[in-house]
């Protein structure tokens, strides 16, 4: 009954620590397709802290088209060994494809996270109203803006109000049920 204990919490360690790294080299692409500002402290703390793993794949996987590859195939790969050996921890094992399509599902999953919560964010700082000069602030509007910049094109503020984010947040809500719920249950029948 104890080894149940040990390996829950086992298993909780090795996915927060994959996770909260996984999520730097998430945030890293997402600063980069957003065209941060790479001074940011913030910025400079996420390039710094991935730049190990990225540093040695750049050599072997370039970059194209303004898509940074060697940050994907890093989250890939990481994510895939954390699922191997949290799979490990559990007495399971699994298929390779099914490991990797369960990783790009859950890549895709905190993406889909990381877009809700920062625009959520930036609904709450702009009743605020802090300054961009603020560098968390500066960031989250860069990543909110890649998808609020579009949709307030499609729809515009009405009376002073900006409404953009609702049909946003809904979007990514659908996504993560259209696009990640199909990709985990394909994956599990390949594990």
């Amino acid at each position: 009954m104890g080894g149940g204990h040990v390996g829950g919490a086992a298993t909780f360690l090795v996915d927060t620590l994959f996770g909260l790294y996984i999520a730097l080299f998430m945030l890293r692409f997402l600063l980069q397709v957003a065209r941060a500002d790479f001074y940011n402290p913030i910025s400079q703390f996420v390039v710094r802290a991935t730049q190990p793993v990225l540093k040695p794949l750049r050599r072997v996987i370039p970059g194209t088209r303004g898509i940074d590859l060697a940050t994907i195939v890093a989250m890939v790969v990481l994510q895939t060994i954390a699922l191997y050996i949290i799979l490990g921890l559990d007495g399971g094992s699994g298929a390779l494809p099914g490991m990797l399509l369960h990783a790009v599902a859950r890549l895709v999953d905190l993406a889909l996270n990381v877009f809700f919560f920062v625009i959520i964010a930036q609904i709450v700082l702009s009743w605020v109203n802090p300054s961009l000069r603020n560098p968390a602030t500066a960031i989250l509007h860069r990543i909110a803006e890649l998808l609020l910049g579009p949709a307030r094109r499609v729809i515009p503020p009405m009376g002073g109000l900006d409404i953009s984010p609702i049909p946003v947040l809904i979007g990514l809500r659908l996504a993560s049920f259209l696009i990640v719920g199909p990709l985990v249950d394909i994956a599990n029948q390949l594990l």
